[in-house]
């Protein structure tokens, strides 16, 4: 069989579409171990399963619990400007303080810099390379991932589902 210069790229190029197609046929953040959780604890506040369940709104148990993502461009907390802290969604400690929040343009809620002590962090592996993943250190809840991309003084960008989330504002 002769390969040709025609031939590999027609071959290419047909992997690459039917691989684009598997993945555009899943919901985001659904990988093959989704139900496996990266981060183990034990965490200072737990539930069971089914308390999460209860507790939580469905999207909010999806990412926090199973590491989902949620779609960019659709979280109200994008356009949260007052001041005030972001709380973890699952047991409302305080994250990230309104003054690291900034406009990354990614489509989900970004900051360069957690309140101290309050997120930990773990290695992701779930889109065949390694990713920072970035968990509450309170209940283990999924927030989103670190990247090394963010303004000064950091240089961090902690990217956020906004679902993960939830907002206080400061008392006026």
């Amino acid at each position: 069989m002769k390969l040709d210069r025609r031939s590999v790229l027609l071959g290419g190029t047909a992997v690459a579409v039917l691989g684009a197609l598997g993945l555009a046929s899943r919901p985001m953040g659904i990988s093959v171990a989704a139900e496996e959780a990266t981060v183990k604890g034990p965490f200072p506040f737990t539930l069971t399963d089914a308390e999460w369940q209860q507790r939580l709104e469905p999207l909010s148990y999806q990412v926090l619990r199973h590491e989902y993502t949620e779609r960019p461009g659709t979280s109200e907390l994008l356009e949260e400007h007052r001041a005030g802290t972001f709380n973890c969604a699952g047991c409302d400690i305080a994250l990230f303080d309104s003054a690291t929040k900034y406009e990354s343009g990614t489509g989900w809620p970004s900051f360069y810099q957690p309140i101290a002590g309050a997120v930990g962090e773990a290695t992701d592996t779930k889109l065949g390379y390694p990713r920072t993943e970035v968990h509450c250190a309170n209940c283990g809840g999924h927030l989103g991932h670190v990247f090394d991309d963010g303004p000064q003084p950091t240089g961090l960008r902690y990217c956020m589902n906004g679902a993960a989330l939830q907002f206080h504002a400061s008392a006026a």
